[in-house]
């Protein structure tokens, strides 16, 4: 059996909410989500990651671009490196296999989006499309107030 899971991440790679602000923002997302998902609290993660995580699209990934020279990068490539730091990353700065560029991992076009992150609020399964603009507003607010947080999501097919 396959799984979606829909990722809210925020824009920042190492920002990490406070705890009260991660709490309006889940129930942002119940309140988003709930009329889809029988008994939310199985299909809800919010995870404060040690390190910067990779948030991937899984099985959706169908190309990673270099913002440097533009080609397709090999994904086993990404793949590797992605495994080999399991436990997080402590920089994202890579140097690119086709041009040698120094970039961050972050920068790197994907499609589908890909993400790094300290905090992230995951759905499992949602029952529902990705937030539109106006939803990711509202979770970018309540996780920083009247300033918010710039937020962005990931689609992952697993």
């Amino acid at each position: 059996m396959s799984d979606d899971i829909l990722s809210v991440i925020p824009t920042d790679p190492r920002w990490q909410p406070d705890q009260a602000a991660a709490e309006r923002a889940v129930a942002v997302v119940e309140g988003l989500v709930t009329e889809t998902l029988n008994g939310i609290e199985d299909d809800l993660e919010v995870t404060w990651h040690e390190r910067v995580a990779v948030v991937d699209c899984g099985q959706n990934l169908e190309r990673i671009g270099c913002p440097e020279c533009g080609p397709s990068l090999d994904t086993e490539w990404w793949r590797d490196l992605v495994e080999a730091h399991d436990d997080g990353f402590a920089t994202l700065v890579v140097d690119v296999p086709c041009c040698g560029a120094g970039t961050s991992l972050d920068a790197l076009d994907y499609d589908w989006p890909c993400g790094f992150a300290r905090f992230e609020i995951a759905i499992w399964n949602p029952g529902r499309g990705r937030f539109a603009d106006e939803e990711l507003a509202a979770l970018a607010g309540a996780l920083a107030g009247a300033l918010g947080h710039p937020v962005r999501q990931v689609w992952a097919h697993i």
